[in-house]
C-alpha cells in the first residue's frame, strides 16, 4: 500500500467529515457528543512529517461523551464503529498496531469527557485549577490538551475545557517566568568560570543548558507552552523573536572557546531582556550585560528580572514558594513528565509540593546571587 503524506490533523479532519460523522449521527440518536484530535502525537502539534508514518500512523480521533452518556453508550458505539469503519481511508489503514505487539484496532476512541481531562491534569477539570495544580502539569501535557483541533463540540464542553487551559493565570505566569530567569541566573557565570580553568567541555555543556533555558523563556514570554525536547527547537523557530535570536544561540553552541560562547550568549541575553521589557509586566530594566560581582565574566544579572517579576505577584500561595517553579523547571525526567505517568508524577511530586505550600516555602533569599560567588568559586 502506497501512502502519500497528509498531515495528521488534515487526515483526521477528512476522516471525521467523510466517514465518522455519518456513523455518529446515525448511531447516537440525538445524544450530544464532541469530536477532536488532541493528546499525544506530533500530528496534534502540527509537527508531523513523512517520517511519522512509520508507526502509530493512520486516521484517528477521540469521541467525547458526558459521563452518564458514556456509561450508557460507549460500548455499543464502539461496536458500531468497529463493524462499520472501512479497512482503509485515503491510502492509510484505519486499524493499525500501536504499541508494538498489541492487536490491530481502529483509533476512534470513545472517552468520558470530564474524566479524560481530570486524569490528564490530576485535578478536577470542571473548575479553575489552583496555583499548585497548575504548577504540577507539565507544559507538554498542556500543549496536548490545548493543541490539535476540535471538529465538533455537541456537548458544548470540550472547547470550554480547552479554553480554560489555554494559558496560565497571570500570577502563575509571572511566577513561572521569574523561575525561568532564575534558572538562567544560577549558571550564567559558569560558561566563563569553566573556561577559565581550561574546561571547555564543561563550558560548552553550561552554554547548551543556557541556550535551552533561553529558548524556553522566550516561549513562555510569548505565551506558548514549551514542548518536550524533540520539538523544542521547532516550536522556538516559530516565535517572532527567533530570526534575531537563533544566530546567536547557534553560534554559542558551535563556539570553540568560552570567550566566544559568552559573547554570543551575551547578545542573546540582551535580546531576551528587551523582550521582557516589551511585556511591561515590571518596570523597565537595564538590558545590558555586566561583570559578575567584579569577576571578568559577562552576565545579564538574570536575578534582577526574576525579583522584579516576583515582586508583582499577589497570590499568597505563590508568594510563599521558593523561586523553583513549575514541574518542568525542576524535573528533567521523561519517567515523570510523560503523559503516561500522571499517577507516578502525582505520587512522587505532589507530597513535596503540598509540604512546600503548607510550610510557607523555603526561607531563601530572592536576591539569589549573594551566595552564588561562594557556590561558584
Amino acid at each position: 500500500m502506497t501512502r502519500a503524506f497528509t498531515p495528521g490533523l488534515e487526515l483526521a479532519r477528512q476522516f471525521y467529515t467523510e466517514v465518522v460523522a455519518p456513523l455518529l449521527d446515525s448511531g447516537m440518536d440525538g445524544i450530544p457528543y464532541s469530536v477532536g484530535l488532541l493528546g499525544w502525537g506530533s500530528d496534534v502539534q502540527g509537527f508531523d512529517t513523512e517520517r511519522s508514518m512509520d508507526h502509530a500512523w493512520g486516521p484517528r480521533l477521540q469521541v467525547f461523551l458526558a459521563g452518564d452518556h458514556f456509561n450508557a453508550h460507549a460500548a455499543s458505539l464502539d461496536a458500531v464503529l468497529d463493524r462499520e469503519l472501512p479497512a482503509e481511508f485515503r491510502g492509510s489503514r484505519v486499524r493499525f498496531v500501536f504499541p508494538h505487539g498489541t492487536p490491530s484496532h481502529h483509533w476512534v476512541h470513545i472517552l468520558p469527557l470530564d474524566e479524560y481531562f481530570t486524569q490528564k491534569l490530576a485535578a478536577d477539570a470542571s473548575g479553575d485549577l489552583s496555583a499548585a495544580e497548575w504548577l504540577m502539569v507539565p507544559t507538554q501535557m498542556l500543549r496536548e490538551l490545548t493543541g490539535g483541533e476540535v471538529f465538533h463540540d455537541g456537548t458544548g464542553l470540550l472547547e470550554d475545557y480547552r479554553k480554560r487551559l489555554n494559558w496560565y493565570p497571570d500570577d502563575v505566569w509571572r511566577y513561572i517566568l521569574a523561575c525561568q530567569w532564575m534558572r538562567l541566573c544560577d549558571e550564567e557565570a559558569f560558561v566563563g568560570r569553566c573556561g577559565e580553568v581550561g574546561d571547555e567541555v564543561g563550558s560548552a555543556v553550561v552554554a547548551a543548558r543556557q541556550v535551552r533555558d533561553l529558548m524556553k523563556l522566550c516561549l513562555l514570554m510569548d505565551r506558548v507552552y514549551p514542548p518536550y525536547s524533540k520539538w523544542l527547537g521547532t516550536a522556538f523557530a516559530a516565535l517572532p523573536c527567533a530570526d534575531e535570536l537563533t544566530p546567536h544561540l547557534t553560534d554559542a553552541l558551535s563556539a570553540r572557546t568560552w570567550q566566544d560562547r559568552e559573547r554570543h550568549l551575551s547578545a542573546a541575553y540582551e535580546l531576551a531582556a528587551a523582550l521582557h521589557n516589551a511585556l511591561a509586566l515590571t518596570e523597565p530594566l537595564d538590558t545590558t550585560v555586566r561583570d559578575y560581582y567584579g569577576r571578568p565574566f559577562q552576565v545579564i544579572g538574570a536575578d534582577r528580572f526574576a525579583n522584579a517579576l516576583l515582586a508583582t505577584i499577589t497570590d499568597p500561595v505563590l508568594r510563599q514558594l521558593p523561586p523553583v517553579g513549575a514541574i518542568d523547571q525542576y524535573v528533567d525526567n521523561t519517567n515523570l513528565l510523560d503523559h503516561n505517568y500522571v499517577a507516578r508524577r502525582t505520587s512522587y511530586i505532589s507530597p513535596i509540593m503540598g509540604q512546600q505550600i503548607q510550610q510557607g516555602g523555603e526561607d531563601v533569599s530572592r536576591s539569589s546571587k549573594g551566595s552564588d560567588v561562594g557556590v561558584g568559586t
